[in-house]
């Protein structure tokens, strides 16, 4: 166990939080609408779980309904930073959720929707929230990103990290952790939770270096830098100045077409006038018995702004799987991204990983709907292990989703499996930290992914082995495959 695990284990011990399952209709301080079936929080606040009628007119699937979360208001996921000898340490919260598959996932500093810090919920105030909304230091990130745009709809967060220069105390239940550290925490399942990753995925690669090249991946003074394998392959993808396969003007013509061509027509529904689903027992389900439930839990918790209340949550049926393909092109790691529609999006298509599924679904769907890559990307881990450079289950967000967990995979091949494919594009990795400096281009799961690859160094083994060894996750793998890896030359 890892000395992070042990204190989110001790936090658990004197933070602790119950949840039980509650039919929909028992769900204090909320109530179905009775004109449409929505359910709604009495004081009109925090959010709706409501009906969206979807068509896509030509596509494998080309019409559907299904229920949605409508959170209008936009949260902050905020996390503080500090440098100690120059280098980046971050100040972490150890939080629990209800939705969590095991109790406290690391978390940002700063994890709240606006009816939180409000006071809606006539809690607690949130700590170190006025360094976030009036930051005293310098603003290394601050951007609204989407969040998953099949179940929420236009769902947006403000991602910020803020640097103090001033002294910050850690209180109880915050550890300020290294950047570093943090970043080698995502190869463990279940560990570092969805907000972390997707604020770690907007910090640049300037702003999260040490002083002395180290922290977070070699340096561009670091001698690990200017050596071979992995972590130096890292280190000049992240150059802005390193080559491409498309130009960056390129990239974002293609996907203004894509978003201007993609016909995606959405409109409200009522929750009682959707097609195929039903419900019974307390909950909503769909016929086939796939996708996802919305259910009812009650929470009791202490150590929260608030120590009970009760909610509708999303539970997805199965895990799901979220890859990259990458290889190396012209000595500059590369992902091959899809643009993908989702009927949540705020712009209709976002930069999604290679794929992106839950493969139980598609037993229920059209052949020709199935993603894909998927049998490719399935197959390489079945047959050549030693091309999967990362592979871990991580958390969903677990304040809307019941145990919603996707199996994440960054997968090495040779070649391009779709040339000239008009929904995917390889992307060099300098590209997509751009483009992060911006809203709404790339998806919540490419979020995670390119945290994920942040935290892959020639280093990796050193610490992260040993800590995801017993969870049966790659860390090792990663140091191991490090010298397959080409300092220079062309596309693999």
């Amino acid at each position: 166990m890892t000395d992070v695990q042990e204190w989110l284990r001790e936090t658990a011990g004197h933070t602790f939080m119950s949840v039980t399952r509650l039919p929909l209709e028992e769900l204090a301080g909320w109530y179905e609408d009775p004109g449409t079936g929505d359910i709604r929080h009495r004081s009109g606040r925090f959010f709706t779980v409501e009906g969206l009628d979807v068509r896509r007119p030509g596509w494998a699937v080309p019409a559907w309904t299904q229920p949605i979360i409508n959170q209008p208001e936009a949260g902050i996921l905020g996390i503080l930073l500090k440098r100690v000898g120059g280098v980046p340490y971050l100040l972490m919260q150890a939080k629990n959720e209800p939705g969590n598959i095991d109790g406290p996932q690391l978390s940002p500093t700063v994890q709240a929707t606006r009816s939180n810090y409000t006071g809606v919920h006539r809690g607690r105030p949130v700590p170190y929230l006025d360094l976030f909304r009036e930051p005293r230091g310098r603003v290394l990130a601050d951007v609204r990103q989407s969040e998953q745009g099949a179940w929420f709809y236009r769902k947006r967060n403000r991602n910020m990290v803020v640097e103090v220069g001033e002294e910050v105390a850690a209180a109880e239940g915050f550890r300020w952790l290294p950047l570093r550290r943090v970043r080698e925490l995502l190869s463990v399942p279940d560990l570092v939770n969805m907000d972390v990753r997707t604020v770690l995925a907007c910090l640049s690669a300037r702003d999260g270096r040490a002083d002395d090249g180290l922290a977070g991946g070699p340096g561009r003074g670091s001698s690990r830098g200017s050596g071979g394998g992995f972590g130096a392959l890292m280190e000049r993808s992240r150059d802005p100045g390193a080559d491409a396969a498309h130009g960056t003007r390129e990239i974002l013509s293609w996907l203004s077409g894509v978003r201007s061509t993609v016909d995606v027509q959405t409109r409200p529904l009522p929750l009682n006038r959707l097609r195929g689903w039903h419900r019974s027992g307390g909950r909503i389900s769909h016929e086939s018995g796939g996708f996802f439930d919305v259910v009812g839990v009650r929470v009791e918790a202490h150590g929260r702004e608030v120590s009970r209340w009760t909610q509708p949550m999303i539970e997805p049926v199965g895990t799901g799987l979220v890859a990259f393909l990458v290889r190396p092109v012209r000595g500059v790691l590369h992902a091959l991204v899809h643009a993908r529609a989702e009927p949540g999006c705020t712009d209709v298509v976002e930069l999604a990983p290679t794929v992106q599924c839950a493969p139980g679904n598609y037993d229920h769907l059209p052949a020709r709907a199935r993603p894909v890559l998927l049998e490719r990307v399935l197959e390489t881990v079945r047959t050549l292990p030693g091309r999967v450079l990362f592979d871990t289950v991580l958390s969903e967000e677990g304040g809307r989703f019941y145990h919603a967990r996707n199996r994440y995979l960054v997968v090495e091949t040779d070649e391009d499996p779709l040339p000239g494919h008009p929904s995917f594009r390889w992307l060099a990795l300098h590209q997509l930290d751009g483009l992060l400096r911006h809203s709404y281009y790339l998806n919540i799961q490419a979020r995670t992914l390119i945290a994920c690859l942040h935290g892959l160094t020639d280093t990796a083994g050193t610490t992260v082995a040993a800590d995801t060894a017993a969870a049966g996750t790659t860390g090792a793998r990663m140091a191991a495959d490090a010298h397959r890896w080409p300092v220079t030359g062309g596309v693999r």
